[in-house]
């Protein structure tokens, strides 16, 4: 079978969720091709060649992008067969969906890609639904030569310079269970491991396409902590001047306080961690495991060791207040945190796809609305009306402020503004301090899912 596998995107990195399964193809005896349409349009060529075609989603942008992509296909060739196939394949809406896919594909989901590709042609499709794949197999090293190289994707800006930053994951899947978060409504508690031999030879590979640092895009790099210890101990003997980033919880990087002055030493940069909010009933409700106490802990910890933190916000929820923000605003300077959040992160609001965890019990959330499928969300109001509005002028700054390459501290300060303005308190001078706003090490990409 010729099949062409498409990212949309992939939190501009080397597409990880194309190169694995195109490996796993070819190792049983199909032939791959891969296409990236977040540095690539698509290809004709690539069409008329592919006799099945699947979309990478694992992410919510990736799965609305990819839908987007697919209709046309589907009207230009309604007998080619379309997968979906990743994280948020198991978070759709049937009318959607179903009108531009055959199957879909959750969690571990090479063994699924190759049976789907082994099925003889002309066989009526089973129907798009399928179960969520958990069960453990052996990985294949990512075909990377398939791909644009590591230069068309995002750098690591750090000293001065931009350097090649290679993606990998040493683990699927997460050990809890946060309300908001996609990936326990597939792994439900659960983590499966990259095998060390195929980790370390996929960042030998993209060692030699010209990496010079790697992201470790696990949900929870301390999951499994000592396979990412043995894997980060044998990366920094063979590599010894190649840097790293991870991510993990507040609770993890506490309870773990042990292992940073190792994983320092061999090279890691910086960690992003889910900070959210600084309300700690919205942590609670969230099921994020820590409170805002333990967060500025965890942040000292880690610069301690001379690690920078680069938090993840969730600032809109339907338990948000304008108060909220503007406290979460004030928490970012008062801990030297600007430089270290992408403008992005002010503006996040909270997604509720199909099946989200938050949805239990029935009635939970305020302010639901209806299910909007083309958003892929379930619609939510904040009792509120100024929060959302807020939420809008916001999102508004921090677009014309990565558009127009203004610095961060002069999107973040006319972000706090309007915040301040939104809450009707009056706004105090706020004294940047020096070293809080650039030169921090980060990714050249501002990410969000």
């Amino acid at each position: 079978m010729r099949v062409l596998l498409v990212s949309t995107y992939e939190l501009g990195h080397q597409p990880l969720h194309v190169a694995s399964p195109a490996a796993a193809l070819r190792a049983a005896g199909h032939e791959a091709r891969c296409l990236d349409l977040s540095v690539d349009p698509w290809d004709y060529a690539l069409e008329r060649w592919a006799e099945a075609v699947a979309f990478s989603v694992p992410m919510h942008t990736a799965m609305r992008l990819a839908v987007r992509a697919a209709r046309p296909l589907r009207r230009r060739r309604p007998e080619l067969p379309v997968c979906l196939y990743g994280l948020y394949a198991a978070m759709k809406s049937d009318t959607v969906v179903g009108a531009v896919a055959d199957r879909v594909i959750a969690g571990e989901y090479e063994p699924g890609l190759v049976g789907w590709a082994d099925e003889p042609a002309g066989v009526p499709s089973t129907g798009v639904r399928a179960p969520v794949q958990l069960g453990r197999h052996a990985f294949v090293v990512p075909a990377r030569e398939l791909l644009p190289p590591l230069e068309r994707y995002a750098h690591l800006a750090v000293a001065g310079e931009e350097r090649p930053v290679g993606y990998v994951e040493a683990s699927h899947g997460c050990v809890h269970r946060c309300r908001h978060c996609p990936v326990p409504v597939v792994y439900d508690g659960r983590i499966r491991i990259v095998e060390e031999d195929v980790l370390l030879a996929d960042i030998a590979q993209l060692v030699a396409m010209g990496a010079r640092h790697i992201t470790f895009g696990d949900p929870d790099f301390l999951n499994g902590r000592r396979h990412s210890l043995r894997v980060v101990r044998a990366m920094h003997e063979r590599f010894p001047r190649l840097t790293f980033d991870c991510t993990a919880k507040v609770e993890h990087i506490l309870e773990n306080r042990q292992l940073w002055p190792e994983l320092a030493a061999c090279g890691c940069l910086f960690v992003v961690s889910a900070f959210e909010s600084v309300n700690d009933d919205i942590l609670e409700r969230l099921d994020k495991g820590h409170v805002t106490r333990e967060a500025v802990e965890a942040l000292e910890l880690l610069r301690g060791h001379g690690i920078e933190v680069r938090p993840s916000f969730l600032p809109f929820t339907p338990w948000t207040t304008l108060d909220d923000v503007v406290e979460l605003l004030d928490f970012v300077a008062e801990n030297r945190l600007i430089g270290s959040v992408d403008a992005v992160q002010y503006a996040i609001r909270l997604l509720v796809p199909e099946g989200s965890l938050l949805l239990e019990p029935a009635g939970s959330l305020p302010g639901l609305g209806a299910y909007d499928a083309e958003l892929l969300t379930y619609t939510w109001r904040s009792p509120d009306p100024r929060v959302d509005a807020l939420q809008r002028r916001i999102a508004a700054l921090a677009e014309a402020g990565a558009a127009a390459g203004e610095p961060v501290s002069t999107t973040y300060l006319k972000i706090r503004t309007a915040a301040l303005a939104a809450a009707e308190r009056a706004g105090r001078p706020l004294a940047i301090p020096a070293g809080s706003t650039e030169g921090r090490p980060r990714l050249t990409e501002p990410w969000f899912c």
